[in-house]
């Protein structure tokens, strides 16, 4: 009853700020039209367009604003009224009282505010959907003054979310029945793997631990700047962090003032993502303008700041290797082999024929490439891949979603700094690169050193070994045994020999590999 009430709740704000308007621009039935007036009575339409569905998705919760953080960075989708408002989404969302967060952070560590901090402003400098965050400074374990951002979550956000997710477990249930197409989207697994990073981001202690791991994994690129955690002052409910200076990405007039290298900039944020996802497999899934900085200051300009690490997405190896091989073959255009590792993956049906995939991949693809940014319609190609997609029946992937969503994050912000950046040309040389790291002798010195320790371990145990299974041997033995023992040792040598010749021709084998990858991706 409670997720009928919600239902009717949400259709009614849709109603009440005219978005059956902006929806439905053929709704043209009289008795329809008038049923929505009555339903909505009292509807103020007087406002433009795009206020009034940022402030719908507002009224309507942190979910709904989330939907419209990520709307906000599809410009090419969106006319420029609607997408500048939902911008607003990013960072200025309606603040809660000072006081409720003054007493959250009391509450937390069970002291007066004034033994915490030394200030505290209680004006917030951002608020979002799911936190907002206060200026303050601090003294830390060494004496120190240090100026921090403080994170404080939203009261009862646990009860708003739990309240939304079950609605739209229940459509996704409905779809799932319902559509032809339930099998092939995965409904129920998406909505899962939604709410499992949706209630991560209610955790402030998980989020600093994934900021301090994006921070170790960062440190040696040199191109984007991780916050400091404070962890003697981090809560569930609270964060503490180091305050960190920058401007926002989406200002692009002020960087370009500043002299911000934009081109660059939009480079460097495509070797991040793409660092983060085939280096490291652990990367920032919340990548929209509101949580992107660039730092002016002299001794970091033009490096990247990073803020929020909420949503943070991972793979595994099988995942990486699968992703950067069709990466790869999409650069080649070798549309058989993206056919293929669809089939190999089970991304469509064992039955499905590799060549008909491939021609439909290839109308697809094929009309994009060498184009900029400004240039492609990526609606049309978004459309044209979901009606191949139902056609040979491919399944959504619940673990890849968050990677899609982040996709579209950093194309987005790298549209907006260089309309005609070539996302697929910057972020070839970084694949083909990690590729030839994962089928030559590196990889194969790289495992040899991670078994290192399980070797070292197991070496000093094997003379005890050996003399404990020679003392359990009776003392007088026949010359018969005897001369099994010698026979089983000389067929025991022999193999050893054959695997340690089966070694050496494995390793030549990785090196000439190598070399045919090498002289294949710089002549072919």
């Amino acid at each position: 009853m409670k997720r009928l009430l919600r239902a009717a709740y949400i259709v009614w704000v849709a109603l009440r700020y005219g978005l059956d308007e902006l929806v439905l621009t053929s709704f043209q039935r009289p008795d329809l039209r008038l049923a929505a007036r009555i339903a909505s009575f009292g509807r103020d339409l007087s406002a433009p367009r795009g206020q009034r569905l940022r402030e719908a998705l507002q009224k309507l919760g942190p979910i709904f604003v989330k939907f419209g953080q990520v709307l906000s960075t599809r410009r090419d989708l969106l006319p420029a009224d609607i997408a500048d408002e939902l911008a607003l989404l990013q960072d200025r969302v309606p603040p809660f009282p000072a006081e409720e967060a003054i007493a959250i952070i009391e509450r937390s560590f069970r002291k007066p505010i004034s033994e915490i901090f030394l200030s505290f402003d209680r004006e917030p400098v951002a608020s979002a959907s799911i936190a907002q965050v206060h200026f303050a400074t601090l003294r830390d374990e060494n004496g120190r003054e240090r100026e921090v951002a403080v994170k404080v979550l939203r009261p009862g956000m646990l009860k708003v979310i739990n309240q939304d997710m079950g609605l739209i477990r229940m459509m996704a249930a409905w779809v799932d029945r319902l559509s032809p197409d339930g099998k092939r989207l995965k409904p129920r697994e998406v909505v899962a793997e939604f709410d499992k990073y949706l209630h991560d981001e209610l955790d402030l202690v998980r989020e600093a631990a994934s900021a301090a791991q994006l921070r170790r994994n960062m440190a040696d690129l040199h191109l984007v700047m991780v916050p400091e955690m404070f962890w003697d002052w981090i809560r569930p409910e609270v964060l503490v962090m180091e305050r960190m200076y920058g401007v926002p990405v989406g200002q692009v007039e002020r960087l370009r003032e500043a002299g911000v290298d934009l081109k660059q900039l939009a480079r460097d944020g495509v070797t991040i993502f793409f660092t983060q996802v085939f280096r490291d497999g652990f990367f920032h899934a919340d990548m929209h303008p509101g949580n992107i900085m660039v730092s002016v200051q002299p001794a970091t300009f033009g490096r990247y700041v990073s803020l929020d690490f909420g949503i943070v997405g991972t793979l595994t190896q099988v995942d990486k290797e699968y992703l950067a091989q069709n990466f790869s073959a999409f650069f080649r255009r070798d549309y058989k082999r993206v056919a293929e590792l669809h089939v190999e993956s089970g991304w469509v049906p064992p039955n499905t024929r590799i060549d008909e995939l491939e021609s439909a991949i290839r109308s697809v693809c094929e009309p994009y490439f060498d184009r900029p940014l400004s240039q492609i319609s990526l609606g049309m190609v978004l459309m044209r891949l979901f009606q191949t997609s139902r056609r040979f029946n491919v399944e959504i992937q619940p673990q890849l979603v968050l990677l899609q969503k982040t996709l579209l994050n950093v194309e987005g912000l790298g549209r907006q700094l260089d309309p005609e950046l070539d996302l697929w040309a910057t972020a070839k040389p970084f694949l083909e690169k990690w590729m030839l790291e994962q089928v030559g002798p590196k990889r194969f010195w790289n495992e040899l050193k991670d078994q290192a320790p399980y070797y070292a371990k197991m070496l000093p145990d094997l003379p005890r070994l050996l003399h404990g299974y020679l003392s359990q041997r009776p003392y007088a033995q026949t010359q018969a045994e005897l001369i099994d023992m010698l026979r089983e040792q000389r067929r025991a040598n022999s193999r050893l020999s054959a695997l340690l010749y089966l070694a050496v021709g494995v390793l030549l084998g990785l090196v000439a590999m190598q070399a045919w990858v090498w002289v294949r991706i710089h002549f072919f």
